[in-house]
């Protein structure tokens, strides 16, 4: 009963990522997304987009990753992806990650972290689809949305490609048509 009451509590404390709202609007909606729901909607497009990986995946071990991959941002917030890849930024990820997980019953704290830490890596076929994929949401918002998040950070065109060009390592069929969508917005002076 003591593990149930436990996990019973970990579901608790993760309800606030419902409450940490990201730089994107939802295709749309004024409003901005929050972090839950971009938790669902990067694992449902990982599902959908599976076949397009450029090595084999296990999906369910991508899923997971992307389903723990922002509980740090509990504890750190969100930041934009542009200005995001910072050491500071992401040692309060490491720390939020490490609270919210002790929550948990012993044993099952450790097999998340290591998830973590693979995301984070990015060395694994499974960590480079899943940064490949959380990656498309955002843009989709964007492109679909008058760049609103663009143009309301100063974002670049030069800095979109480069930041996002990492689709390609999980995904070339995806970046492929990413791109192609990128480069539309652009011709269409969405992305400046």
């Amino acid at each position: 009963m003591k593990k149930i009451e436990e996990i019973l509590n970990f579901i608790v404390e993760i309800e606030k990522l419902k409450g940490v709202q990201r730089k994107t609007k939802p295709v749309g909606f004024e409003r901005y997304e929050n972090s839950a729901e971009h938790s669902w909607h990067v694992c449902l497009s990982a599902l959908m987009l599976k076949d397009f990986a450029n090595e084999p995946v296990n999906i369910d071990r991508v899923i997971k990753m992307l389903l723990i991959h922002d509980l740090g941002e509990i504890d750190a917030g969100d930041t934009i992806i542009y200005a995001s890849e910072t050491n500071e930024l992401k040692g309060k990820e490491a720390a939020g990650i490490k609270r919210i997980l002790s929550i948990l019953p012993d044993g099952m704290e450790d097999d998340f972290m290591e998830l973590w830490y693979e995301f984070e890596a990015g060395a694994t076929a499974e960590a480079r689809f899943a940064k490949a994929i959380d990656r498309v949401p955002p843009l989709l918002h964007n492109i679909h949305g008058d760049g609103h998040s663009w143009k309301a950070h100063g974002i670049t065109k030069d800095k979109v490609f480069s930041v996002n060009q990492r689709i390609e390592n999980g995904s070339e069929a995806l970046w492929s048509v990413m791109r192609s969508k990128l480069e539309s917005a652009v011709d269409e002076g969405i992305l400046k």
